[in-house]
């Protein structure tokens, strides 16, 4: 008997060993292995110390592998966020010194830094679309709320119309080929096949949970995610350059000159006839291409969050868009739209005549337009907030890494749009806000950081309640078996309790969608009226006279393309709120 005990001991004491090292060897490649399993044997099932101990070594070896995943999980997070801060401190050099040093630094330079980051990365998508098609284990969870299909969508048709633009620019530049580098050519080339390879790559993959690689994958996704900010950053500053407008230095004259990019075609003509109608349809197209860049980082970065999550995604919520018994938000933001579509077209067409008296007057008119809207938006969140505290559904709960970013980008952008208003507001108070015009400034800048805020609040604690017409389980990462269990025997119990609520929330949930259009609307007209070309800040010159226009370009060029990527992801966000609703 006692030379059975010893073989048992041993045999266990070898197999918890060897099951150690494999679970080790399992996470160091990244896979998922199943719980280690005991074989069965006469001895083992009466020997109440040896299964005891076995208890114990499990925990051990439960630990041991937690340890070793945590380890090797901040190991790959350090390396990849090390690879993003070089690559964009690097980039955010060469762009400034493109655009301030026209003699050692130039846009060429720019354009073979980020050629050389395009073709890595769309290398890197397809050895990852290739490598997970054909590993089966590569991906066993899927994180339903990463790329929505609305997202995609947009996604889409924000890369349609990138594509477009490249194309324009490559039948632009061929006319300056005789006189100038072919690298202007080679990049808007390279960047839509980069287009194409990474719309494929996000909207089959924008939901994957990644289980091998995990270190190569989170690097490549962060080398994405970098480029795509170093193309949205140059995107912005080619605009920025082309949408500044400085003051003339003779006080007499009403002329003022755009800047342009340096490299520009001063002592090169075009070859053919259609240069100037190109260049102007695709200065045009910049807007989608720079959402573009910040759609594709945003899904990049939930991946790179998801690499190596473990996530049940059953009893999702399958929320459908339905616009049934919703009418008076609609109306109302169709009208908005129309009118403020109207009232830019007039400033545009004013503006560009360089008549001080029309510019004064389609200024007034602008303020006048952004006045009405941001009170109205103001009073619909005020509504929403209202309705909110009458509402009785729970908070989500679990790690969901869609909706922090979402959280943490809406508030981040936010910021763009406060400084400039803040900024606006000092000068306008500081110079005594003389005359109508000032003083409808100094009321567009005051209501704007109002309904920014109330709009924050609205949106957050709409992407943090649950669906109103769904059970309360959310996708959640590993959790205690025993807690689901009390938690659906409750949800049972609960059951017809939830149903009679459901009925008597119906105005509730169609108050909610009617405000949440109205706002998806009138952000839209506040995006669309900055993105092309709306400049109030150096039309009215008020702020380049009190803070001298180097410094208020400065502040008006890098808040304001936070203020406008602001207005659309408030309109994703809004659109989710109104699903959920």
């Amino acid at each position: 008997m006692r030379n059975i005990m010893h073989l048992t001991f041993g045999f266990f004491s070898c197999e918890s060993s060897k099951m150690t090292s494999e679970a080790e060897m399992a996470d160091e490649e990244g896979y998922i292995s199943p719980p280690p399993t005991l074989p069965s044997t006469p001895c083992s099932i009466h020997l109440g110390v040896q299964a005891g101990s076995m208890r114990r070594g499990s925990d051990v070896l439960s630990t041991s592998r937690g340890t070793v995943r945590e380890r090797g999980r901040n190991r790959s997070w350090l390396l990849s966020s090390i690879i993003t801060v070089n690559v964009l401190i690097l980039g955010i050099a060469l762009v400034s010194g493109s655009v301030f040093n026209n003699v050692k630094i130039n846009a060429i330079n720019l354009q073979i830094f980020l050629i050389v980051l395009v073709i890595l990365t769309t290398a890197w998508m397809l050895y990852y679309t290739i490598y997970t098609s054909r590993e089966d284990h590569a991906v066993l969870y899927k994180d339903s709320h990463a790329g929505p299909v609305w997202l995609r969508g947009g996604l889409v048709l924000f890369g349609i119309c990138s594509l477009i633009m490249d194309v324009f620019k490559i039948a632009n530049y061929i006319g300056y080929l005789h006189c100038d580098s072919a690298v202007k050519i080679v990049f808007p080339v390279v960047q839509a096949v980069f287009i194409l390879v990474q719309t494929y790559f996000l909207w089959l993959h924008a939901k994957d949970c990644v289980q091998l690689q995990r270190n190569i994958t989170r690097c490549g996704l962060m080398l994405t995610l970098s480029t795509n900010l170093m193309l949205w950053m140059a995107a912005v500053t080619e605009e920025s350059l082309h949408q500044t407008v400085v003051p003339p230095e003779d006080g007499n004259s009403t002329h003022s000159y755009d800047i342009r990019a340096p490299g520009g075609y001063s002592s090169c003509n075009c070859s053919h006839s259609a240069c100037a109608v190109l260049e102007k349809a695709y200065y045009y197209l910049y807007p989608f291409n720079i959402e573009y860049s910040l759609f594709a980082s945003a899904m990049a970065y939930v991946m790179w969050k998801n690499v190596g999550r473990l996530v049940d995604e059953h009893n999702h919520h399958s929320l459908h868009f339905r616009l049934k018994d919703v009418l008076v938000g609609p109306a109302v933001g169709l009208v908005m739209l129309v009118a403020g579509l109207g009232t830019f077209v007039i400033y545009k067409v004013d503006v560009e005549k360089g008549d001080p008296g029309k510019r004064d007057t389609v200024l007034m008119i602008h303020y006048v337009m952004n006045t009405v809207a941001v009170t109205l938006m103001s009073v619909s969140t005020v509504a929403g907030c209202a309705i909110y505290r009458l509402d009785q559904r729970d908070h989500v709960s679990g790690k969901n890494p869609t909706r922090s970013l979402d959280v943490g980008l809406l508030i981040g952008a936010s910021i763009g749009q406060f400084t400039i208003c803040y900024f606006t507001i000092v000068a306008v108070v500081a110079t005594g806000a003389e005359g109508h015009l000032n003083a409808l400034n100094l009321a567009v800048s005051l209501l704007t950081v109002i309904q920014l805020c109330l709009q924050n609040i609205f949106i957050i604690e709409g992407l943090h309640r649950e669906p109103f017409h769904e059970d309360m389980h959310q996708a959640s990462v590993f959790t205690n078996p025993y807690v689901l269990q009390a938690q659906a025997h409750r949800d049972i119990h609960n059951l017809p309790g939830t149903f009679m609520e459901t009925k008597s929330l119906t105005w509730k949930r169609r108050a909610l969608k009617e405000i949440c259009a109205f706002l998806m609307l009138c952000n839209i007209l506040l995006w669309i009226m900055p993105a092309f070309g709306a400049r109030p800040q150096f039309d009215n010159t008020i702020g380049a006279e009190f803070y001298e226009f180097t410094m208020w370009a400065a502040v008006v060029n890098i808040g304001l393309p936070f203020g406008i990527f602001y207005r659309m992801h408030s309109v994703a966000s809004l659109f989710e709120v109104f699903l959920t609703s």
